[in-house]
């Protein structure tokens, strides 16, 4: 293999020789250049497996240097090296497309992490990007053929070249965790952990310590020492699910851990470095939760650098009969049985179903129909849809819909109860998630 090349794009000769210094050390070929004209001349000529710029240079902004190399070059990573404390700089960069920024005075380790994030989106010679295949997210992929799934799909690939925190919106059941596992298994951190943690399952007073970790006695019950979910993610991706869910107090800890990149432990007395991208998600509209000062301005505006929206199922109809033959196979496989025909009326009735509940809904009604089938073909009286509403009613206010949706939760959760004889944990794993989960959403909704 060639030696790794990288392009340095800085006015400050000291900056250049320590960068050179540092990435040849790391076996990179290093070139450095003054000013944004240079750069562009030598991009011109020869092709480099990163880009390092700094922010201010004497013929133009940096951050003009990351649009051009996007459009011209977008297989080439760059980074941005900001001024400290230039947090706004900074996201103006990611929002443009930068992969990653690091702040002056440079912090060595941090850069060769940097770099070495990047080196791995570079290109092989068989022209497919070197990135981890796991295999959860190989048999789980997000399905869909429709033009609002194959834009969702093009930007998680675009996503995953990035380092920029990810806000996932969309309703309950949309696939915002899928999404989230997608574009850290398709990006350089794919060989570190992915964590996943709902935010609204965690008792407020357990909140610090579950993400922060604590120290063995730092409160009644630390009888050992706990690294917590940030420490866990280390090198990899946190996915707060739900983060509309986590109080004022601990959005602001969040924050802070998020732009300086330390955390400090419940009783613990040194900070403690992290290397974690963000991707966070909630059902709930955040921008209107800012505005009525239930969740913090800066802290949205950290997270939401990039916007991944995820569509409902009812704006997706045609992807149906693909999700339910995939469902259909699943559940087979699991249950050892033939999979069912699913009947050209039965599609018809799927995709006439508005779905509140989006995808989730869409599995729970084929398992809950596979279970109860007694032939080899899937009809439409097999289905058991919950009533029918009409286009005029599903158009209804977000409370409305809101209130919807619970309802059809509330029907899942109660059935699948009764199903398992009130065995809350038989139940959880029938619904696909977690204890902790289902009592959430039993107190949420005042289910006894």
């Amino acid at each position: 293999m060639t030696q790794p090349t990288a392009l340095i794009v800085d006015d400050e000769p000291d900056i250049c020789e320590l960068l050179e210094i540092t990435l040849l050390r790391m076996g990179i070929d290093a070139h450095s250049v003054f000013n944004l004209a240079s750069a562009h001349e030598l991009l011109a000529e020869q092709q480099f497996d990163l880009c390092l710029s700094d922010m201010r240079l004497p013929d133009g902004n940096g951050i003009d240097l990351v649009r051009h190399i996007n459009e011209t070059y977008p297989q080439l990573p760059v980074a941005m090296i900001t001024a400290h404390g230039n947090m706004e700089s900074a996201i103006e960069a990611l929002k443009a497309g930068a992969f990653d920024f690091v702040s002056k005075p440079v912090d060595l380790e941090v850069l060769r992490k940097l770099v070495q994030q990047a080196i791995k989106l570079s290109k092989p010679a068989n022209g497919k990007t070197q990135v981890k295949k796991d295999s959860a997210a190989t048999h789980e992929p997000m399905l869909g053929n429709s033009p609002a799934m194959t834009r969702i799909i093009k930007l998680i690939e675009k996503l995953a070249r990035s380092q920029a925190p990810v806000y996932i919106s969309g309703e309950s059941g949309t696939g915002k965790e899928l999404a989230a596992r997608m574009i850290h298994y398709q990006g350089p951190r794919a060989d570190n952990p992915f964590v996943a943690v709902n935010c609204g399952a965690i008792p407020q007073e357990l909140m610090e310590s579950e993400l922060f970790g604590h120290k063995k006695g730092s409160f009644t019950g630390a009888t050992h020492d706990n690294e917590g979910l940030f420490l866990s993610a280390n090198g990899g991706t946190l996915f707060l699910d739900e983060i509309a869910d986590l109080p004022l107090h601990m959005q602001v800890k969040l924050l802070r851990s998020i732009q300086e990149k330390m955390i400090r432990p419940v009783g613990g007395q040194k900070e403690i470095p992290i290397d974690v991208r963000i991707i966070s998600a909630t059902h709930k509209d955040l921008a209107t939760l800012v505005e009525q000062g239930e969740f913090r301005q800066d802290l949205f505006y950290r997270i939401n650098v990039i916007e991944l929206p995820l569509p409902p199922l009812r704006e997706r109809t045609e992807d149906i009969p693909l999700l339910a033959q995939h469902f259909l196979t699943r559940l087979a496989r699991h249950g050892g049985i033939k999979k069912p025909k699913l009947t050209t009326e039965a599609v018809k009735k799927l995709k006439s179903y508005p779905f509140p509940g989006n995808i989730r809904e869409l599995e729970n009604i084929l398992e809950r129909s596979v279970t109860l089938l007694d032939s080899e073909k899937l009809e439409t009286d097999d289905l058991l849809l919950p009533n029918h509403v009409s286009d005029t009613e599903n158009q209804t206010t977000p409370q409305g819909l809101g209130e919807k949706m619970e309802q059809v939760e509330r029907q899942a959760i109660i059935e699948a109860l009764e199903e398992t004889r009130w065995n809350r944990t038989a139940a959880a794993k029938k619904l696909g998630m977690s204890l902790r989960s289902l009592r959430y959403r039993l107190e949420k909704l005042e289910i006894e």
